[in-house]
């Protein structure tokens, strides 16, 4: 495709408004994201760099499907994952959708960011050659650049870094949630886990500085953040980096020393590497939840040995033994994985067997699926479809009975719930509000009458807190109708509760009366002001 002439470097016209859109108009985006909660921490970080250069947030309310959101969008970002086998399905479905759109409305652009993107480079527009961008997990930074470079050039823009460009936490961000925050405190990975293509896609582990992570968890609280996950690939191993193996330990004590801080979490730690100075922590920080997300993937050892995994099911239980005995009422939840190469009906039973004695609060269970470039995918005895499945159904039905039961257990209990935005989908019809209990329950609490009848103005917002007792349990869900039972309910409205506020009409005034647009240059070398023509030597 021939590019139209470009203009001179040093011109005006050389430095386009990125959020310019129809007669001067912001040009509106929406980030989509498809993965883990590092992904979804990365797609904060690309809305931050669009809404810095200038572009307006789609208004996405109620649409219900992608077409929907994408109705008010002149930008849509697909931020990828790589670690399951149906990620490419729903990245290319989501594109097939998309395409429709592109045909019909002239300058409507299409981004593919994030690991399937590293992984495949420019064989997504080979395969979808109406996407306008592709970037890595390394260059998140250049993604407003390659937006306006692929609209002023009229052709595709791949861009893919081999290593880390810019540290994710050093560029602009455009947070989900006004009262709670997640804050990267490494990138990268230095397992060599079979399954995983992640450190191939995001690199070995870098760790921040502690410093740089405190300053940055105060800075979202100072914003009104009440409750802030650390992330990380292997935040345990955090400080090895800088060499310190107890950093992670420290960190998590520093944290529950920043003032309005009330709630600390952190995800995933690795079992290999778990030490029970985190244990000690956990228990002596009041900030941090009592909670813990332990991926165990297989109660097989043998099956462990060929994840390489490091670490066996008699040390993993130790583990939950010691985090139970310090932390009496701590929810453990992990991930499992289903029929990787070689498993036997008899490794699948020691699975079922570690999963019965480990009392999960919930698991992420998953069939093993085959990443082209891990060296899972080549080992012989690959498990026959029909055989994953059906010990699939039957991990499932043995979690969801050990999830009743011990979410049974909870019946009775007060509990104070931080409120989310949408986490329940009966809401309006049922008078309740939803939100997490400390151990990040899901929890649907009833209001009372004189609450319900409030103006929305005066009602539990998101980011307040509501304390109510336990009177119904499902296997994914809490009910505390204590308050409408004429039981405990009591709202604390929170500084939380304030910056959803503030957030609220945020948004409802861009929308409306959205900013002018901001010049931002194409990424083109100009020359420098001396040498510039007329100017002297």
């Amino acid at each position: 495709m021939t590019s139209p002439a470009a203009p001179p470097l040093d011109s005006p016209a050389a430095l386009p408004a990125v959020g310019a859109g129809d007669r001067g108009r912001p040009r509106t985006y929406l980030v989509r994201t498809l993965g883990c909660q590092m992904n979804e921490h990365d797609s904060e970080r690309m809305a931050g760099l669009l809404t810095d250069a200038g572009y307006v947030e789609a208004p996405t309310a109620g649409a219900g499907s992608l077409l929907g959101e994408v109705d008010g969008a002149d930008v849509v970002v697909i931020n990828t994952c790589a670690v399951r086998e149906n990620a490419s399905d729903r990245l290319y479905g989501n594109l097939g959708q998309l395409a429709s759109i592109k045909k019909r409305r002239p300058g409507f652009q299409i981004a593919v960011g994030g690991c399937l993107a590293q992984q495949d480079r420019a064989g997504i527009v080979e395969r979808a050659p109406y996407v306008d961008v592709v970037f890595g997990t390394h260059n998140i930074d250049v993604l407003p650049v390659l937006l306006e470079r692929a609209r002023h050039n009229e052709e595709a823009q791949v861009e893919i870094e081999e290593a880390l460009k810019t540290f994710p936490s050093t560029l602009p961000t455009k947070r989900d949630s006004a009262f709670s925050a997640w804050v990267s405190i490494s990138v990268g990975c230095n397992n060599t886990c079979t399954f995983c293509i992640v450190p191939h896609l995001r690199g070995k582990e870098r760790d921040r500085r502690p410093g740089d992570v405190l300053a940055e968890v105060g800075a979202v609280v100072a914003e009104g953040a009440i409750e802030v996950t650390l992330l990380g690939q292997n935040v345990n191993s955090y400080g090895v980096g800088f060499g310190d193996r107890g950093a992670f330990a420290k960190l998590l004590r520093a944290c529950g020393r920043i003032e309005h801080l009330e709630r600390l979490r952190f995800t995933s730690p690795h079992p290999a590497a778990f030490t029970d100075d985190v244990i000690e922590a956990m228990a002596e920080t009041p900030a941090v939840m009592p909670t813990l997300h332990m991926p165990l993937q297989s109660g097989s050892d043998r099956v462990l040995r060929a994840m390489r995994r490091s670490y066996r099911s008699a040390k993993f239980l130790g583990i939950l033994d010691r985090v139970r005995a310090r932390i009496p009422d701590a929810a453990i939840t992990t991930d499992l994985i289903v029929g990787f190469p070689g498993e036997t009906e008899e490794d699948f039973q020691a699975t079922l067997e570690v999963v019965e004695r480990s009392r999960f609060s919930s698991a992420f269970t998953f069939q093993y699926s085959p990443r082209p470039g891990t060296p899972a995918a080549t080992m012989p005895d690959q498990v026959p479809a029909d055989v994953v499945a059906d010990r699939y159904r039957r991990l499932l039905a043995l979690q969801e009975r050990i999830s009743g039961e011990e979410n049974a257990a909870q019946v009775g209990r007060t509990v104070e719930v931080l409120l989310a935005d949408s986490d329940g989908r009966k809401d309006a019809a049922t008078a309740r509000v939803s939100g997490r209990a400390p151990d990040n329950r899901l929890v649907h609490v009833g209001l009372p009458p004189d609450v319900a009848a409030l103006p929305a103005d005066r009602r539990p917002r998101p980011g307040d807190l509501v304390t109510a007792t336990i009177t119904h349990a499902a296997p994914h869900h809490l009910i505390a109708d204590s308050g409408p039972a004429g039981g405990t309910f009591a709202l604390r409205r929170t500084r939380a509760g304030d910056a959803w506020e503030r957030a609220r009409h945020a948004v409802a005034a861009a929308q409306a009366e959205p900013a002018g647009p901001r010049p931002v240059g194409l990424g083109m070398p100009a020359l420098p002001p001396s040498r510039r023509p007329g100017d002297g030597p």
